[in-house]
């Protein structure tokens, strides 16, 4: 028996309705013009959170003990999941703690402090945050949430996967951010469980990609972290990976990758012609076909756009670059 079914996600359905949105999937003329395709647009930016981890979250939570709820939880993120744990932690008022490495935005780590949660900025990078939080969750009884590799975690993102079948049974493509493994994961087992046609994609940045280089080297590995306007898609895997790296692999057809100014281009994109506030992490789905990395022509696509935090002077100094470039004439 596989560890994670059907009938997971069903249930996290039912489990996390009172606490998050069912989100719009809206078509995009636009897109569909530039990849000779029908494409909509996922929009998990809006979640309370603005981002998807919350129904993740929800999901792990809710399913705690009482015992467990009054001792409280530990995670470690690099943004959305942490804010995701702290919103359901406040709402179940419980204690959450959220250990982030120094590369996490100070937006982000002010939000989830908003929040209620005691943030720790500890470690280089979220290999390092995570051992701070396992540490902290053996010597104090917390819970540990992780932020991916969990299959109540990847049940509850993989309800995305029952909405877009439920509104759009035609779906042929499904492109998806691909960082932990749990989004695109849950996605997919629910696509493919509907028709084993449906391609699953999954977009990283170029700048170390863990999860792309695991699939190519048949097993999890590691890699330095480093800054990238996909920020929400850094670190690793975990060697010791339980579910997402074989999910991922058993079930998602292809890949690809993102450059730096492909990302830009995305978030600006995604701001002038769809209307759309996303942060780098959740514009990668865009900036694959904007940039025709996979071919979708004459297909019915699915793009999730996975999250909304971002820094707005970021993205506000973004979009006024490349209006310049345009009145200029330059590259935008």
């Amino acid at each position: 028996m596989q560890p994670i079914e059907m009938r997971d996600l069903y249930g996290a359905r039912r489990r996390i309705a009172g606490m998050i949105r069912r989100t719009g999937l809206i078509h995009s003329p636009a897109l569909s013009a530039r990849c000779e395709a029908q494409v909509y647009l996922k929009l998990e930016t809006q979640q309370v959170t603005g981002a998807f981890k919350v129904r993740g979250a929800a999901n792990r939570l809710l399913q705690m003990t009482p015992g467990e709820r009054a001792r409280g939880v530990v995670t470690v993120s690099t943004g959305n999941h942490g804010r995701a744990v702290a919103h359901v932690a406040q709402a179940l008022g419980m204690r959450a703690v959220v250990c982030v490495p120094a590369l996490v935005l100070p937006h982000k780590v002010q939000a989830m402090r908003a929040l209620g949660a005691e943030v720790r900025v500890v470690g280089a990078n979220q290999d390092e945050a995570e051992a701070a939080a396992l540490e902290m969750a053996g010597r104090e009884g917390l819970t540990l949430v992780s932020p991916f590799d969990d299959l109540a975690v990847i049940a509850g993102q993989g309800t995305i996967g029952l909405e877009i079948l439920e509104e759009l049974p035609s779906i042929e493509v499904v492109v998806a951010p691909l960082s932990g493994g749990g989004l695109l994961g849950g996605i997919a087992l629910a696509l493919k469980a509907a028709s084993p046609s449906i391609r699953a994609v999954g977009v990283s940045m170029a700048r170390g990609p863990v999860m792309v280089e695991s699939l190519k080297a048949g097993r999890p590995v590691q890699l330095p972290e480093e800054k990238s306007l996909a920020d929400s898609l850094t670190g690793g895997i975990g060697l010791e990976n339980r579910y997402t790296f074989n999910l991922i692999r058993r079930l998602v057809d292809e890949t690809a990758l993102l450059h730096e100014d492909e990302i830009a281009a995305a978030m600006v994109y995604a701001l002038v012609e769809e209307r759309l506030v996303v942060e780098g992490g959740g514009s990668v789905a865009l900036g694959a076909l904007l940039h025709h990395k996979i071919d979708v022509a004459g297909k019915t696509v699915a793009a999730v756009v996975s999250g909304a935090n971002v820094d707005m002077a970021l993205l506000t100094r973004l979009a006024q670059g490349a209006a310049s470039a345009v009145s200029t004439g330059g590259p935008v």
